[in-house]
């Protein structure tokens, strides 16, 4: 019996175990939970209507949960087409901002995050779920890949410009959510929400995806003999700014106590705000200063990824390319040198040992401009009829029912 169970054992193979590389954080994924829409909106709504929304919702359900939200381009335009039904929700002229309770979780532990009486809730989720998917559209091509078969993974230009686009796609998403949605959503609502859906972290998000939206483009500045030094000082400077934004709204908003996402989230935009600090000044003394100082924030930059990397859920840092590749070859062989060059002037001019602040340019990226699509032409309610009468009349026997009550 022992040999048979050893040969079993022999044969069993082990699940191998797969550590995702990440270049675009995609700090959570939520997907909706299957609710009844077609209850409360009985008697309210055409039920073909009613039925299209529950149809539509459902699927979205489905194909997040079998695919892991991997599908983006089917989860994306069943997510269009529900919001343009689901716009007529939250009409006020409709009456039915509060009918629906619905509900929420987070695709990776399952767990129910939220749910709510509230249609602007559902619409806040659903353009959340499309900035997420755009940051995992955007992760996924920026991710090295052989396609030569040579063993050296690379990222093609066009692909990185590409990324650039989704990501201000995503951050448009995402300002649109702060700046027009959540200011709709009662407060007592809003207090229950978890820590991904404060407007702190939706904003942070939205920073964060223009600055790695600068940082690609540095990247290509690097890359492009014909890109003038003032250019890539200027993108480096900027990409500094925006990961230092999105540091501040994140370190805000209590990361540090979230079981969640929220302590990885905080370790990719600190390892991004670090990354971004080198820069390369003239002036012997000022630059052996700065270099000292670069090549320690490097150091502290590579902590931080590793930080990131191990919290939950254990990640992978991408291969070196661009303004990273050439600052990490660069600075430590540099801060060497100098040093050992022009060291004794540190001893003797004390004073210029302060680091020189940086120029403060004018932001370049700026979010897309979202705009919500046309409501779907089913609620022309003009041509309603509900069980035989129509929905105004509807809706004026069902107060003097009340009334008479």
């Amino acid at each position: 019996m022992g040999c048979t169970s050893s040969m079993y054992a022999v044969g069993r193979k082990k699940k191998k175990l797969i550590v995702p590389e990440v270049v675009v954080f995609v700090p959570s994924m939520p997907i909706p939970v299957q609710s009844d829409l077609q209850r409360p909106l009985r008697g309210l709504i055409p039920k073909d209507l009613a039925d299209r929304l529950s149809c539509i919702r459902n699927q979205i359900v489905l194909v997040a949960e079998d695919t892991g939200g991997s599908a983006i381009t089917e989860l994306r335009r069943a997510l269009e087409e529900y919001l343009s039904i689901l716009i007529g929700l939250v009409k006020k002229e409709y009456g039915l901002e509060g009918l629906i309770e619905f509900k929420w979780k987070n695709l990776v532990d399952g767990r129910h995050e939220m749910c709510a009486s509230n249609s602007w809730y559902e619409l806040l989720s659903v353009i959340r779920l499309m900035a997420m998917l755009t940051l995992s559209e955007a992760d996924s091509i920026l991710i090295p890949k052989d396609l030569s078969g040579s063993g050296i993974r690379v990222v093609s230009s066009d692909c990185k410009r590409d990324a650039v686009d989704l990501l201000l796609k995503a951050a448009g998403y995402l300002e649109f959510c702060v700046r027009d949605v959540l200011v709709r959503i009662p407060p007592d609502i809003r207090k229950r929400f978890p820590k991904d859906l404060h407007d702190g972290v939706l904003e942070a998000i939205s920073i964060q995806a223009l600055g790695q939206g600068t940082e690609i483009q540095l990247g290509l500045a690097v890359e492009c003999q014909k890109a003038t030094l003032s250019v890539k000082r200027r993108l480096a400077c900027e990409q500094l700014s925006y990961f230092s934004q999105a540091y501040q709204c994140l370190s805000g908003c209590d990361m540090d106590a979230d079981n969640g996402y929220g302590k990885k989230h905080l370790w990719f935009i600190k390892w991004k705000f670090l990354g971004a600090k080198g820069n390369e000044p003239s002036g012997h003394v000022t630059a052996v200063c700065c270099f000292l100082a670069a090549e320690q924030l490097l150091s502290e930059s590579k902590k931080a990824c590793l930080n990131f990397c191990l919290a939950a859920p254990v990640t992978r840092a991408p291969p070196l390319w661009g303004a990273m590749k050439h600052l990490h070859q660069k600075i430590p062989e540099v801060a060497s040198r100098k040093s050992q060059m022009y060291g004794y002037l540190l001893e003797q001019e004390n004073a210029l040992q302060v680091l020189p602040d940086l120029p403060d340019f004018q932001l370049s990226l700026r979010p897309d401009d979202y705009q919500l699509p046309q409501i779907d032409p089913a609620w022309d309610g003009e041509k309603w009829e509900v069980q035989g009468q129509p929905l105004k009349d509807h809706l004026k026997d069902s107060e003097d029912e009340i009334e008479t009550e």
